[in-house]
């Protein structure tokens, strides 16, 4: 027997700064995030705000005609496209009499399912109850066992909401340690790739950030149609030609009005953009709300800290994109490439592009080491590009071409290496 699906009704709101066709692309969105998680959409409202009201968000009256609807339609549980407070989802539910989530606990729900990682479940778990705590009800009594039930009992006098909110509050301290252990351990590999120049794939959710990168690299990356099909970071080696070999990870698809616990939350996994050398950021062209979600992508760089990294802008899904936003974003962006990743349009223009960017990264320098210096003389030639090299008197003068970056962490390394003699470079 076929699990029964889950009838969702979803609710969108428009004001004075929002047209209304700009909430229907938006219930457009939120529709595909309950198609995610496995829902039937059985109806669509948009409410007309004047204000926020701060018990119900839409007020009593919109509320029991959202209560009607969604008897007319059979839903099962009512979404918002909007973030609701603890009081203003609890007064929703009494009045409509229907499970009641935001757009933040959709999000959250789906991260669930797509984790598949310690990390990845780690953070989610941990924004989950951090989004959790604030709207404990005693309905909830089912927590005990979500969490493991550690310090069940509780002391004298103490309901059962409180032993939820204090099991809530350890699990997410102990959660908080673990991230900072996992967080030590990037770190130390990230170190280890000093060598090498290091570029991030960025972009909404689905607009083929992991076919771009199966392309590029035989990173076999999960490629699926839905929104955030993959949660966890991947990085490969990128041959972009013989003389240049880069990392190329591929990082956790952003979206309009991504929680902020999320972000907080997943800060070890997006430390990868944070200390790239170079951004692409990948754009749907085929969707109409292409621009707008680019700015969402620098809006989450913002707050990273990584809206200043010198950065590529590629659009993707040519082959099926809208000609009005073609012709915007042409104009906006002139340096931007345009592709499609699935019928693999004009894919080397990345290579070419990434190439010209960071060949502008380059340093040529000449370098004096004793022929004894074995090891010193192996690390180099490991990783630069040798231009020319001769041998004299013991002494070994190899000409080379490398990132500024690398040679930052070669000078380092050879240097500390050498103890008498002293290696003699030259710009």
């Amino acid at each position: 027997m076929d699990k029964e699906v889950n009838k969702v009704l979803l609710v969108g709101t428009t004001n004075h700064l929002r047209s209304e066709n700009t909430s229907q692309e938006y219930l457009d969105e939120l529709e595909k995030l309950a198609f995610t998680l496995g829902y039937k959409t059985v109806g669509r409202v948009i409410v007309k705000l004047r204000d926020v009201s701060p018990s119900t968000f839409i007020g009593k009256g919109k509320a029991w005609e959202i209560k009607e609807l969604a008897l007319r339609t059979g839903a099962d549980e009512v979404i918002f496209d909007d973030d609701l407070s603890p009081r203003q989802l609890k007064n929703l539910e009494e009045i409509i009499g229907k499970e009641i989530t935001d757009r933040t606990g959709m999000i959250l729900e789906i991260f669930a399912n797509h984790a598949r990682t310690k990390e990845a479940k780690t953070q989610i778990e941990l924004a989950s109850l951090e989004y959790l705590l604030p709207r404990l009800r005693r309905r909830w009594t089912h927590l005990e066992r979500q969490i493991g039930g550690i310090g069940v009992r509780g002391g004298a006098g103490e309901t059962q909401l409180e032993v939820d909110r204090r099991l809530v509050r350890e699990r997410i301290a102990k959660l908080r340690r673990e991230l900072m252990e996992i967080e030590k351990e990037r770190a130390v590999q990230r170190k280890r790739r000093d060598s090498m120049f290091r570029i991030s794939l960025v972009g909404y959710t689905n607009t083929g950030k992991s076919t771009i990168m199966n392309l590029l690299t035989p990173a076999n990356v999960k490629a699926e149609d839905k929104l955030f099909a993959t949660l966890d970071t991947t990085t490969r080696i990128w041959n972009i030609d013989r003389h240049h070999k880069v990392l190329l990870s591929d990082t956790i698809g952003f979206i309009r009005k991504l929680p902020h616990n999320l972000i907080a939350s997943f800060r070890s996994t997006l430390r990868e953009v944070e200390e790239a050398d170079l951004i692409i950021k990948v754009a749907d062209i085929s969707s109409s709300q292409c621009l707008e979600q680019l700015e969402s992508v620098d809006e989450v760089l913002k707050q990273i800290g990584a809206n200043h990294k010198p950065s590529i802008i590629v659009f993707n899904k040519i082959d099926t994109m809208n000609e009005e936003i073609f012709k915007k974003a042409r104009q906006l962006y002139p340096q931007a490439i345009f592709i499609s990743a699935l019928q693999k349009l004009k894919v080397d223009s990345i290579r070419q592009a990434v190439l010209e960017t960071i060949k502008k990264e380059e340093i040529e320098l000449s370098l004096n080491l004793p022929l004894v210096k074995t090891k010193e003389i192996s690390l180099l030639k490991n990783n630069v590009q040798i231009l020319n090299e001769t041998y004299l008197d013991g002494i070994a003068n190899i000409k080379f071409r490398c990132y500024k970056k690398v040679w930052k962490w070669l000078e380092a390394k050879i240097y500390k290496n050498l103890s008498t003699e002293k290696a003699n470079t030259q710009g």
